[in-house]
């Protein structure tokens, strides 16, 4: 009797992995796109990410990129439209609500900040899902879009016209100028959100809105996490806000090299992702956040600040000096 094979992974054919995917210019043309879509979202997520893991708030990203979904089943409820415009203003109010929820529970509850991030975000994802199935259960409004994504669709995105000249995809257009958006708010609030990130009485006594910046935030993680919708979904967004900063934080102390390091890493994700997912013929987002776990492995191993095996020598030196 033939033996099924059950090998969990493929053989590894390096001109398969590298080489095919290059080989013609349509080929060219369309992992590019892909690849370069990978960019601008890990890019984006990275430098947002930053502020958000200094301010011990990772969870926090996880809880407003879920508890946006209420506002865009809303948003299309409303409007009938898919556009950035309308669902990014559904997706910003719902996120204020979730991250006003979750300080009103913090601040006038005996519920701590954990349990309340928990009860919030999975009550909103709840009844994002429920609009969906019952009044958008018709069109292309679907949770496993939301919540997976498919980057490898963003070639077939239609082209952006402007007075008749085709400028090319729409989706790198729209998440080219969201990354550049971002990007530009902190150069110009890099000193208050420094500021506040690290010490709040401090921020306040400079003359800083710290509530002002922190809701600012949560609108960019909004605006980012809409945009990256389609391509990746809310779950690997996630990922993508705090593999960066956390494996980065292995080798610099300083906030600015924590952002610095956030382009050379969004970079090894997208590439090295894509040419994984060539290998495992598995989703590329999965891949490049996959990725992303496995660059953070030897770097939390090997990495001067705290890693593991520098502890471990450290610990042994000084039990030898003892």
């Amino acid at each position: 009797m033939e033996l099924m094979d059950v090998s969990l992974f493929p053989a590894f054919d390096f001109s398969r992995v590298f080489i095919e995917p290059w080989k013609t210019p349509a080929s060219v043309a369309w992992n590019g796109q892909v690849i370069l879509m990978g960019l601008f979202i890990c890019w984006t997520c990275g430098v947002l990410g930053s502020f958000i893991v200094v301010r011990r708030m990772a969870l926090m990203g996880d809880a407003i990129s879920h508890g946006i979904l209420p506002g865009l089943a809303l948003a299309f409820l409303f409007t009938g439209s898919l556009a950035l415009a309308p669902m990014w203003v559904g997706a910003c109010l719902a996120g204020l609500a979730c991250s006003y929820c979750i300080e009103w529970l913090r601040l006038h509850t005996p519920i701590r900040q954990d349990a309340a991030l928990g009860l919030v975000f999975t009550s909103f994802f709840a009844l994002g899902v429920t609009l969906i199935s019952l009044g958008a259960g018709d069109v292309h409004l679907d949770p496993d879009c939301i919540l997976y994504g498919e980057i490898g669709f963003v070639p077939l995105s239609p082209s952006l016209r402007i007075g008749g000249m085709d400028l090319g995809n729409q989706a790198l257009w729209t998440m080219g100028g969201v990354c550049s958006l971002i990007m530009g708010a902190v150069l110009v609030f890099y000193r208050h959100l420094l500021v506040s990130s690290f010490d709040s009485t401090l921020a306040r006594s400079m003359g800083i809105r710290v509530r002002r910046i922190h809701f600012g935030l949560m609108l960019g993680l909004a605006l980012a996490t809409v945009a990256c919708l389609e391509s990746v979904g809310v779950i690997l967004v996630v990922a993508m806000l705090v593999f960066p900063s956390v494996t980065a934080s292995f080798f610099f102390v300083r906030l600015s090299s924590l952002l610095w390091a956030s382009f050379p890493l969004g970079a090894a994700y997208s590439i090295g992702g894509f040419h994984l997912a060539q290998w495992l013929d598995c989703s590329l987002a999965g891949a490049m956040a996959t990725f992303a776990g496995i660059v953070f492995i030897p770097c939390c191993l090997l990495g001067p600040q705290d890693g593991i095996i520098w502890k471990l020598r450290r610990g042994t030196n000084n039990f030898r000096m003892n």
